[in-house]
């Protein structure tokens, strides 16, 4: 409907007169309204899609193999391990699970997907499931091929110490911060003082 027709309907049901025709100034601002509303709109939905779980979701639909399912079964565990995972997505195309850090990474390959624990070498791993990235002093991974059963109970209590070390390493990190404060905040009294 046109904008004149509009605004004398509404004239008409709100018994003021106006004006049928409206002028340059207001069609010009009820059309920037419009862009501004439409562009809104767009950046909310393009907001939604990229957000990291769409993503995550439009890579598991993507793969659309046996690699699609291995992800997503690995991402229901460790959404049941620890319900307040939150999920990123990093480096241009990695599923990435955080709790107070990095938990782990989902990342897919032709013949593999790989679940890298970011502090894994730190974890205990009472059932050996980490079978790849063993040499270093940092990160450890698991290597799923296609018809690997997951051992879920031993990958979602590798997901909760992970958890526990990321929680443990961000509380030491704030206790470390405040007593630096304090410290320093010690000597500036001291100084003031002298």
């Amino acid at each position: 409907m046109p904008i004149a027709r509009v605004r004398a309907t509404r004239s008409a049901a709100g018994g003021a007169k106006k004006s049928a025709a409206p002028t340059a100034a207001t069609a010009t601002k009820s059309g920037a309204r419009k862009t501004v509303a439409r562009n809104a709109s767009a950046a909310t939905t393009k907001a939604r899609a990229t957000a990291p779980s769409a993503l995550i979701d439009a890579r598991i639909a993507e793969l659309a193999d046996w690699r699609g399912a291995m992800l997503a079964r690995l991402r229901e565990l460790i959404r049941e391990a620890d319900p307040d995972v939150v999920e990123e997505w990093k480096w241009g195309n990695v599923p990435v699970w955080s709790h107070a850090g990095i938990i782990c990474t989902g990342e897919t390959y032709k013949s593999v997907v790989k679940t890298t624990f970011a502090k894994g070498a730190a974890l205990d791993d009472p059932s050996r499931l980490f079978n790849s990235s063993l040499e270093g002093n940092t990160r450890r991974a698991i290597d799923f091929s296609e018809g690997d059963a997951i051992d879920e109970n031993a990958l979602k209590a590798l997901v909760r110490s992970a958890v526990a070390l990321n929680m443990a390493s961000a509380a030491e990190r704030s206790a470390k911060k405040s007593s630096a404060g304090k410290s320093k905040a010690g000597v500036q009294r001291r100084s003031a003082r002298g």
